[in-house]
Parts: C-alpha cells; structure tokens; sequence
C-alpha cells in the first residue's frame, strides 16, 4: 500500500478528524470559526487536529484574513477511496 495512503488513515483514526472531514465533505470550504462552532473542542485543538489533516495533504488551507478556510484535497482523496479499494478487493471478501 502507497506510503501516503498509510498516513491518511493514520490521520484519519482520530474521531475530532473524521467529524473535521464530514464537516468539509458535507459543507465545502469551511473556516475555522464555523468549524470551532460544529465541534465541541478549543481553538488549540482545532489548531492541532488541522495541521495533521493538512500536513497529510487530505486537507487545503487557504489564509482569509485572519482566519484559514479549509476544503478537502479531491486529488489526495481519490487516491486514498483508491488505494483502500485496492486493499480490499474482491479476492478477500
């Protein structure tokens, strides 16, 4: 399995993350104020739960002032919806 796909489910296996990712997937473009008003989690948190997400690239950042807008990275995204149909395959199930 790619080494990125690895890192995304790493990313992914944190509950705080998967709700970040339901809340761009759902809404699109999301700054950070909206998201810290759907989350029950501190700035600082938030802060830190999105550098992982971008840091593994599932995540865009955009500087809007003083706040960033996040969307989801489709191109990483489909790699990784890929590579995790890849691992299960029909031969296992």
């Amino acid at each position: 399995m790619d080494k990125e796909v690895i890192v995304v489910l790493k990313a992914l296996s944190d509950e705080n993350r998967i709700k970040i990712f339901r809340l761009l997937k759902e809404h699109g473009e999301r700054c950070a104020c909206d998201l810290l008003e759907d989350l029950n989690i501190a700035q600082s948190t938030l802060s830190h739960h999105m550098k992982i997400l971008v840091d593994c690239r599932l995540v865009n950042a955009r500087k809007n002032g003083k706040w960033i807008n996040y969307t989801i990275n489709k191109e990483v995204c489909s790699k990784i919806r890929n590579g995790i149909f890849e691992l299960f395959d029909g031969s296992c199930c």
